[in-house]
């Protein structure tokens, strides 16, 4: 039986969609917070799964432990920035499980938070060329191989913030906003192909990233929770929960969408 990761990193042993048995899901940023995540539940469903991303140490540690309970697993080393990497990290997901059925298009970057006159060109090319142009080339190196055996899913990770301003953060904010608009445009494009892309919007969410920002300030840490009406930031499990079903055949009828998952954050 193929197991997984529960809230607290501890194992489940339970397969829940038998349609994601045998089928294969590819992770970006895989090596920590939602990636992470996700990875241990499409294992915990069937999948196999790859993840990628730069910090090989990482990558390899969370896929020897999910062989070690007994789901099968790969790391490719990649920096979504580089094309030559995102079409190798495709290329070798195919080579290693023979297919690709599901993509979690999650890498991405923060923006620290500073007035827009102290804001550099070197941000601005960082933000966009990991948040935008990494989801575009990597859809673009993803879907040929779905259509290759009939079709999939891709899930690509935005924010809360492409629908809303982020003060402070524009860049950030106009990356996740780029992502929609690509999940959307994409979508409509490969409708009748049987692929389906929607966009995920957490809201703030306990990783690494948030850590970044807040760190060593817990007046800022409180004020964060008390953004989200439901009291409190999310955890990644429960965003890697949305990806499985957003690409499972329960979620068969929806794509082009952009589905919150931000303790309410956005319905007021």
């Amino acid at each position: 039986m193929v197991g997984g990761r529960n809230s607290r990193g501890g194992l489940e042993g339970k397969v829940y969609m038998a349609d994601m048995k045998d089928k294969v899901a590819l992770i970006t940023g895989g090596t920590s917070g939602i990636g992470e995540a996700a990875a241990y539940a499409f294992v915990r469903e069937g999948a196999k799964v790859v993840i990628t991303g730069r910090r090989e140490e990482l990558g390899n540690a969370i896929v020897e432990r999910i062989i070690s309970d007994g789901g099968k697993a790969a790391f490719v080393q990649t920096d979504i920035q580089k094309l030559d990497d995102v079409k190798n990290m495709v290329e070798k997901t195919v080579e290693i499980f023979g297919r690709l059925d599901y993509a979690i298009n999650n890498a991405g970057v923060e923006q620290y938070f500073k007035p827009l006159t102290g804001q550099s060109e070197r941000v601005y090319q960082l933000i966009m060329d990991t948040n935008v142009k990494g989801v575009w080339m990597s859809m673009q190196a993803e879907i040929p191989a779905m259509l290759e055996t009939g079709g999939g899913a891709i899930v690509n990770v935005a924010s809360v913030f492409g629908l809303v301003g982020a003060m402070y953060g524009p860049l950030y904010s106009a990356s996740k906003h780029a992502v929609i608009g690509l999940t959307k445009s994409v979508a409509l494009e490969f409708a009748k192909q049987n692929i389906r892309v929607n966009a995920l919007l957490p809201g703030a969410v306990e990783t690494p990233m948030i850590e970044r920002l807040v760190v060593g300030d817990e007046k800022a840490a409180k004020h964060l929770d008390s953004l989200h009406p439901i009291g409190r930031a999310g955890r990644p499990e429960e965003i890697a929960e949305t990806c499985v079903w957003l690409c499972s055949d329960k979620a068969s009828f929806i794509t082009g969408s952009s589905v919150s998952a931000d303790g309410g954050y956005t319905a007021q």
